[in-house]
């Protein structure tokens, strides 16, 4: 049974780790790894591409940009119309212009006011760590770019050509924020204008939104706030731990939901049209945009694909009437940043649900903050990594001294089961029998080590994905050759001696009676850590100082009860 036990635990542990594979796939847009479909592909409605960040695609009609009947995601496409009678105001010069600040250097483009290229000047780009990071970018590469505009009629929109109002364009010393300003001509009876507020130290830019009727009459006009991209992973990002890259929003009714891009294209998304609360965003590894409004406002959230390999996500806001003469200003915000959980969850409610856990939620929150707190101590998030897995094992301490308990006492009767089953190898159920007898007389439980163990299970995946999605963790140094604890090591220093102590942990427990099994118990260890080669050094630290603490408590309980620790070396015959 102490070879059962072993082997449930396996199972368990390999099972857990096929099922986190293949989430990732799934979670990430790629094909399972275990148990792969072919989803299928629908084209777009004729009428259904809007006009992207790249240029425009099919334009519907003057006449049914205006209509007030067509829904939410058609009238923002509708609002890339490029010719409508009655609008032949000379076009203002096409210019992209450049803000630059403590946090940012951005460049917005004078066509619709968009802001097109974001690059974080205090995080460094993966790939080459010569350049920064960068998150916003319309190029010949990739296309991820914020957008605005009006629809209800033909007012300005994100393709409408603007004019940028003289100033600064660099965040001085002393200064607390810098803004940038565009103003439309004058479409439809409207003039919009919107200015773009950069302050020193946040990642959270205000964006306020001024319509001006210059009509004879009464127009309400609605406000669109739209995030597109293209369909592509991050340049640069692990296809062997990547995370969800995508839309998502997030209402008080149905709380945080990922949108697939392939749930895009095919007309699956679920998500709630109307709210008076929430945001939308574009999530990635480490990194997100979001559109922010105050609670209250009422929104309409959309996706839509947008052309061949691009989709967007955005709100719709009701601007009520606007009487000739008068202006309606509202207030937004655009978050683009890093993942930062404490920064989040002071920006707007559940907007720190982007780093996502998935289920384990519950669990992991706690042990970030835990973990947050431990690096303000320690100023280092290696030893802040170590550190935490040292309390969990003194929170666990019990627990898992009665599971290295009852591995001892199966380890004292392992001589004595081995040669009854030995004796006994010719009558199986005269040995089940015997080997019933030899634990009832012992008071041994077999299963016993095994339920301490798989209660512990969720903590520590529930830690995994904390140190997978911590941005904190990114270009993070731990010692010496650790530069990066979101990369492999590059010396596999780590990934081996994971390995060794996997083979001792092995070795400390008694050796299986039957052949075939004790092989398992020792191919498993090894072809599971091939796996922590790949995986970034912040996590094989974690498993490695878990692997190290297990087996000093196990030889200090196995001592303690009289059972001299040993190790059981494979006899593969």
């Amino acid at each position: 049974m102490n070879d059962i036990r072993r082997t449930i635990l396996w199972v368990i542990f390999g099972f857990s780790m096929v099922l986190l594979w293949d989430k990732w796939q799934l979670h990430n847009g790629n094909k399972a790894t275990f148990f792969p479909t072919t989803p299928a592909v629908t084209a777009p409605a004729a009428n259904a591409p809007a006009s992207g960040a790249a240029g425009a695609a099919s334009v519907p009609s003057a006449s049914s940009a205006s209509s007030a009947s067509v829904p939410a995601p058609a009238a923002v496409a509708a609002a890339g119309a490029s010719a409508v009678p009655g609008q032949a105001a000379p076009a203002a010069k096409r210019e992209r212009v450049e803000v630059k600040t403590d946090l940012y250097r951005l460049t917005f483009d004078t066509e619709g006011g968009s802001l097109v290229h974001a690059e974080l000047l205090q995080h460094i780009d993966m790939a080459d760590k010569t350049r920064n990071f960068l998150l916003l970018d319309e190029s010949a590469q990739r296309v991820y770019v914020a957008q605005t505009g009006l629809v209800g009629g033909t007012f300005p929109t994100h393709k409408t050509a603007m004019t940028v109002v003289p100033g600064p364009r660099e965040l001085k010393d002393g200064e607390d924020s810098i803004s940038i300003r565009f103003e439309s001509p004058e479409q439809g009876g409207v003039k919009l204008a919107k200015t773009w507020t950069i302050k020193r130290g946040a990642y959270d830019i205000a964006v306020k939104h001024e319509v001006v009727n210059t009509g004879s009459t009464a127009v309400s006009p609605q406000l669109y706030l739209q995030l597109v991209r293209d369909g592509n992973k991050p340049p640069g990002e692990s296809s062997f731990y990547s995370t969800f890259t995508g839309p998502a929003v997030y209402t008080d009714a149905k709380k945080y939901q990922k949108v697939e891009f392939k749930d895009i294209e095919n007309g699956k998304v679920d998500i709630p049209k109307d709210s008076p609360n929430g945001y939308v965003a574009m999530v990635q590894h480490y990194f997100a945009t979001a559109w922010l409004l105050a609670d209250g406002v009422q929104r309409e959230l959309f996706t839509r694909k947008v052309d061949t390999n691009l989709y967007s996500v955005g709100m719709l806001t009701p601007l009520g009437s606007i009487e000739p003469g008068a202006t309606k200003a509202i207030d937004s915000r655009l978050f683009a940043g890093p993942q930062v959980e404490t920064m989040m969850e002071k920006l707007s409610p559940g907007l720190e649900l982007v780093k996502d856990y998935g289920w384990l939620t519950i669990l992991s929150k706690p042990l970030y903050w835990l973990l947050d707190q431990l690096h303000k101590i320690l100023n280092n998030w290696g030893w802040a990594i170590v550190a935490l897995v040292l309390l969990l094992k003194i929170a666990f301490y019990w627990l898992n001294a009665k599971a290295y308990a009852s591995m001892a006492k199966m380890k004292a009767i392992n001589p004595k089961i081995m040669e009854m089953r030995e004796r006994l190898k010719d009558k199986p159920q005269q040995m089940q029998q015997e080997m019933m007898r030899i634990y009832r007389e012992e008071k041994v439980n077999p299963m016993g080590g095994c339920f301490p163990i798989m209660i512990q299970i969720p903590v520590f995946i529930a830690l995994y994905w904390v140190l997978l999605s911590s941005v904190e963790m990114r270009n993070a140094p731990w010692i010496g050759w650790i530069k990066d604890l979101s990369t492999p090591d590059p010396f596999f220093i780590l990934p081996l001696l994971m390995t060794v102590s996997s083979l001792v942990q092995t070795a400390l427990n008694p050796a299986p009676p039957d052949p075939l099994q004790a092989k398992m118990m020792w191919f498993m260890p090894l072809i599971f850590s091939v796996m922590f080669f790949f995986f970034p050094a912040g996590l094989v630290l974690y498993w490695l100082t878990n692997n190290i603490l297990s087996i000093a408590q196990q030889w200090i309980i196995n001592t303690r009860m009289g059972v001299p620790p040993q190790f059981n070396l494979p006899k593969f015959k």
